[in-house]
């Protein structure tokens, strides 16, 4: 008999060869897991994606709704590719025998089946949380009127103080911040949309019907709105700004504006010739002039 098969020694080889070779599989994906772990723990906040933060509460809570979607999919997403992955590596052609067949296996099926069903409910949850907070009215004193027309806006304060502008004369809708706004949205004639980007916000100004939201600005400064349906010719030139000051600025600057139109009716600017307002706005009869606007 060779004593070589019953030595310490050969058992001691074989062992090591059998154990080793697990090992070495696992040692990829091991050193894939390090590396995603080393991501995930030393990343101090989660990066944007390419979105605006908010500069409002509801857009605040916007962006963190897709940060979340974001994330779910990478998660999703990179687990797929591990399974393809190891799937490649572990079941690569080695002869040209039939591998062992695992359809109709039963736990496996309950998995993948559950799983993806428990992950849309979790994201359909936290959607309905975050459109809730985005569509709530708060009572608020801040009422703004907003009508679109071709191609301009309108923007209608109390007191009768009004901001027109169209074209290349870009109006500014001046809010306070820290204060819920609430803005009442029309359309004088076709279809429209009030979207600031960095409000992560936007909303179909429809022909006789009025859309009421609300929005929370967090901080002070100026921030580009556009129309984003095309409305016809120059669509492309339906700019506005929304201009965030402090609540006691905003206070001042309505102040100013309602005692300039007190003493001067006259300098209210008014719709281009043509423009009728049928927004049924009772501070703002139906008008049409000459085209002059305020700033």
């Amino acid at each position: 008999m060779d004593s070589s098969l019953t030595s310490p020694s050969a058992d001691i080889e074989g062992a090591t060869s059998a154990i080793s070779a697990p090992r070495a599989r696992r040692r990829p994906l091991a050193v894939v897991g390090v590396i995603a772990a080393s991501f995930l723990l030393t990343g101090c906040t989660l990066p944007s994606f390419g979105a605006y933060h908010g500069a409002t509460t509801q857009g605040r809570t916007t962006f963190h709704l897709w940060q979340g979607f974001f994330v779910a999919g990478l998660v999703v997403g990179g687990f797929v590719l591990l399974l393809i992955l190891w799937a490649l590596i572990r079941y690569r052609k080695k002869s040209e025998e039939i591998p062992k067949q695992t359809q109709y296996h039963t736990l496996t099926e309950v998995i993948y089946t559950v799983v993806p069903i428990i992950i849309v409910v979790i994201l359909f949850v936290f959607t309905v949380l975050a459109e809730n907070k985005v569509d709530a009215l708060p009572p608020t004193k801040t009422v703004i009127h907003v009508n679109a027309f071709q191609w301009g806006w309108e923007f209608d304060y109390p007191g009768g103080v009004k901001v027109i502008g169209d074209l290349t004369d870009a109006p500014t809708m001046v809010v306070p911040t820290g204060d819920n706004v609430r803005i009442y949205l029309n359309s004088l004639d076709v279809l429209h949309g009030f979207y600031v980007p960095e409000f992560n916000f936007s909303r179909y100004a429809s022909p006789g019907y009025t859309t009421d939201f609300s929005f929370n600005v967090l901080h002070t400064g100026t921030f580009r709105g556009q129309c984003t349906q095309l409305c016809g010719l120059y669509h492309s030139l339906m700019f506005f700004n929304v201009k965030a000051i402090t609540p006691s600025q905003y206070a001042n600057w309505l102040q100013v504006q309602q005692a300039k139109v007190k003493a001067d009716p006259a300098s209210v600017p008014q719709l281009p010739t043509g423009v009728k307002n049928t927004s049924g706005n009772p501070d703002n009869p139906t008008t049409s002039g000459s085209g002059a606007y305020g700033d």
